[in-house]
């Protein structure tokens, strides 16, 4: 039982936290943006790879992506707090999704229009137009009180942000930087029993992950408050 101890902890959890999205925000866009790639020819066969350097992944819009990305998640984040919780903590974490969702709104909208003027299409524009609304929807049911739709909202702002992104990529698994070749679908994809043996796991496993998801959220859907945390136990000498 240490203040030590549990701020170390607490920072352990915020890095990671913040890590996650900051870093899988950043790879993503690099793919959508584009990669420096050459195309080799070995014997008959043609194959395509990464041909630049770290400082090639840290550029302004693969930062904003993953900076974009590490806001969002904050503000849907704060929407489950705020939905999860009861008195300061929850009036809090309504503020703090407020904030956050204006920012997030901002930024999104020049990531997503940076990357929809290099690569949109018809559909990514379409994704990109409802996924603005369902993070404006959810901003006003914050604004309301009302943090279930809010959590809906920015749930369903992160999943179209995703399927925008692949839109964009589509049929490419990494686009090229300029003129600099693609790596396609094709070429990136495994064998076709690793590809069969996969989707018999993902068809038998995805719904059993799914069903003890949705049995841990009903087991943890009531509010609580600082009044449930019991105190910290004194220490033992």
């Amino acid at each position: 039982d240490s203040e030590a101890w549990r701020r170390g902890w607490d920072a352990c959890i915020v890095g990671g936290s913040v890590a996650a999205p900051l870093l899988l925000g950043t790879g993503l866009t690099n793919l959508v943006h584009g990669l420096p790639m050459t195309a080799h020819l070995a014997g008959s066969t043609t194959y395509t790879e990464f041909s630049g350097t770290l400082l090639s992944l840290l550029n302004p819009v693969s930062l904003l992506g993953g900076i974009t990305i590490t806001v969002l998640c904050l503000t849907h984040g704060a929407h489950f707090l705020a939905l999860k919780t009861q008195g300061e903590v929850r009036e809090g974490a309504r503020a703090v999704a407020a904030r956050a969702g204006v920012l997030a709104a901002v930024l999104a909208v020049v990531l997503l229009g940076w990357l929809g003027a290099e690569r949109g299409s018809t559909a990514s524009w379409v994704t990109t137009v409802v996924a603005a609304a369902a993070l404006l929807a959810a901003l006003a049911a914050n604004a309301r009180g009302r943090e279930g739709w809010a959590f809906v909202g920015t749930a369903t702002t992160i999943v179209l942000t995703v399927a925008t992104y692949f839109l964009m990529l589509f049929p490419n698994a990494i686009n090229g930087r300029g003129d600099d070749p693609a790596l396609t679908l094709d070429a990136a994809a495994s064998s076709p029993l690793t590809l069969q043996i996969m989707t018999w796991a993902a068809l038998i496993f995805t719904p059993v992950v799914l069903a003890y998801t949705a049995w841990t959220y009903w087991v943890f859907r009531k509010r609580i408050s600082t009044h449930h945390i019991p105190a910290a136990a004194a220490s033992v000498h």
